[in-house]
Formats: C-alpha cells, sequence, structure tokens
C-alpha cells in the first residue's frame, strides 16, 4: 500500500503570511483540496517537506458579483461553482465544467485554483513508483526520456483541467500574490506549452482568485469527451463562447483542454465571423487541426481525441446559436 511521506503542515489565516510561509526553507506546497496533490504525493510523484494549509485564508473563498462582473476566490469550491445561479445563468459554460468534475465528494473539496493549476499528466507519469521504475521513468520524474515523444527534448504531458478553457474564453484575469506583491494577467498568461513547467508562476506565487467581466450578450458552452460518463477527467474537452448578430456570428471564443501541455486559446477567428456560418465552421476545422496537438498521453489514441475536437465545437457552436 503507497502511504504518505512525512510532512510538516502550515495553517496560515491571511494570504501575506501563506506567500511568507513558501517563502521558508525546504520543499513547500500549497494544499487546497488536496484531490491531486495528496495522491500524487502518495505515488512519489511530487514530494513536499512542509505543505501550506490554505484553507483557514477566508480572503480566497467566495463568488462576489459587482457592475464590472464577477471574482471568484481560488479557494471556492468546485461544488459552489457547479450551484451558483448567476455562474449558471451568465457564464454556463464555468458551471458545466465545474459539475464535469470528478464526483460529488471531489467537487465538494476541489477547489477553483487547484483545478486552474492541476498537474499536466500521461499514461507514463501518472502510475504507481513501481510501474514507473520499470520503464525507468520518464523525463517528468527522475528520468530522461519522454515516453510519450521519445526523441523530444521536452516533455508532452498533457493539461487536463477543465475550467481553465471555459474562463479563457469569458476573458478572465488572474489575481497573484507574491513575494513582489500583487499581480493581474490574463488567465491564458499563466500556462506554459511545457508537460513539466506547465506553469508561468514565479516562485512562491499563490493564484488568489479570477475575475470575469460581465458578460452581456454571450452565451457559452462547455463539453468534454471522458473514458468514463463521470470522475474521468477529459480526453480532450471544448468551451465555446459566441454572440449574435443578424442571425449570425459576431463574436466566437474557443479554448480547449486534454489536447496539448495547457489550455489552449484558439486564434485567428475573429475574422470568421462575417463569413456564413458553414464557411466560419469549415475554416474553424482547419484552425483546430493547425492549433492543438493532442499526443499519446491516454490510451485514447491521439488521432480520435483530433478528430473529436471539431465535433465538440460544431455541436456547441450549433446549440448555442440555437439560444
Amino acid at each position: 500500500m503507497e502511504l504518505l511521506p512525512n510532512f510538516s503542515l502550515l495553517r496560515p489565516r491571511s494570504i501575506t503570511e501563506a506567500v511568507a510561509a513558501r517563502a521558508g526553507s525546504g520543499e513547500t506546497r500549497f494544499l487546497a483540496g488536496g484531490t491531486d496533490l495528496m495522491p500524487a504525493m502518495r505515488r512519489g510523484l511530487m514530494q513536499a517537506d512542509t505543505l501550506i494549509d490554505l484553507s483557514d485564508v477566508a480572503e480566497l473563498r467566495g463568488i462576489t458579483v459587482d457592475n464590472k462582473g464577477v471574482r471568484i476566490g481560488a479557494g471556492t469550491s468546485i461544488e459552489q461553482l457547479a450551484t451558483h445561479p448567476l455562474l449558471a445563468r451568465d457564464y454556463p459554460a464555468i458551471a458545466q465544467a465545474a459539475l464535469a468534475i470528478a464526483g460529488p465528494t471531489h467537487r465538494a473539496v476541489g477547489t477553483l485554483g487547484g483545478n486552474l493549476c492541476l498537474d499536466t499528466r500521461c499514461r507514463y507519469y501518472n502510475q504507481s513508483e513501481p510501474w514507473r521504475t520499470a520503464i525507468n521513468f520518464c523525463m517528468k520524474l527522475s528520468g530522461d526520456t519522454c515516453r510519450v515523444a521519445p526523441k523530444s527534448d521536452r516533455c508532452y504531458a498533457a493539461y487536463s483541467g477543465d475550467l481553465a478553457p471555459t474562463l479563457m474564453v469569458h476573458a478572465a484575469v488572474a489575481d497573484i500574490a507574491g513575494p513582489l506583491g500583487r499581480r493581474q494577467v490574463p488567465l491564458a498568461e499563466i500556462f506554459a506549452d511545457d508537460g513539466i513547467a506547465y506553469l508561468t508562476l514565479a516562485p512562491g506565487e499563490l493564484l488568489v482568485a479570477v475575475s470575469v467581466p460581465v458578460a452581456s450578450g454571450w452565451r457559452s458552452g462547455y463539453e468534454k469527451i471522458r473514458t468514463r460518463g463521470a470522475i474521468d477527467f477529459p480526453l480532450v474537452g471544448v468551451a465555446v463562447a459566441l454572440r449574435c448578430a443578424d442571425d449570425g456570428l459576431h463574436d466566437l471564443r474557443i479554448a480547449t483542454t486534454g489536447s496539448d501541455s495547457r489550455p489552449l486559446l484558439i486564434a485567428g477567428l475573429d475574422e470568421l465571423c462575417a463569413l456564413p456560418l458553414d464557411d466560419a465552421l469549415m475554416r474553424v476545422d482547419k484552425l483546430l487541426r493547425k492549433q492543438i496537438g493532442p499526443m499519446e498521453t491516454t490510451l485514447a489514441p491521439a488521432t480520435y481525441r483530433r478528430r473529436v475536437v471539431p465535433i465538440l465545437v460544431r455541436r456547441l457552436v450549433h446549440r448555442l446559436m440555437a439560444g
């Protein structure tokens, strides 16, 4: 049986205390819901001398609404996102993605910040230590070869968080605290296309909240394909947000998860909105083929996952256009 290694536990009560604790000596990690971190530590995928439990930091929790939009604390539970009436009404993609994450007990303790900062994964890395030892490990941990792409000089483990693409199509901004103070950046900018260094957060930085502007006129949705109808991470997930005008597209945003080492906001969509819908969707298919790059990170073939993404996009666009 896999056992947790020994570690110290700190319980700061403010963001300032949490950031200061991360600057301490030794290997430290922030602990939110722990639904990904604790199993990873049991399997030897992550190490920490000290865990910084964020559950007592009230500033990290809650959903607040004003005339500029909605602000969601990084410590807000996924269950709250799935059941919040304003999100379901004005930002439905976010609520749909939250409801599609894992199972009810996971959603009750898992958090927005934990899902956004979810470790990348692949079928070679996310295994027991004896299994990984048998293949001489991989580049992401203890090895020197990416088992997904053996001739590559980088890791291709895939990002599989459900919430990131839905927030990205709603132009979300991340609020980050660190040793040098606070900063705000578009959410898409906290992710990097690298299976190992998949976040751009500086050492000691903490994701505090995500702000989403008013979604006047926008319609959105999220769909994912997974092996089982519940629990599983997405083989691929797609978020779409659009606005209509004169029975056609006025604005279109698409983001994906599960296909690459970061959630991907598809570029080049603005010029397509002036086209008839069928022509626009044909062009979207070409953009998707060029920009997404599924690898053999899951048991489902990359070719299957690549073909599924345009189907999900078309399904969502037609559904949203119909109101």
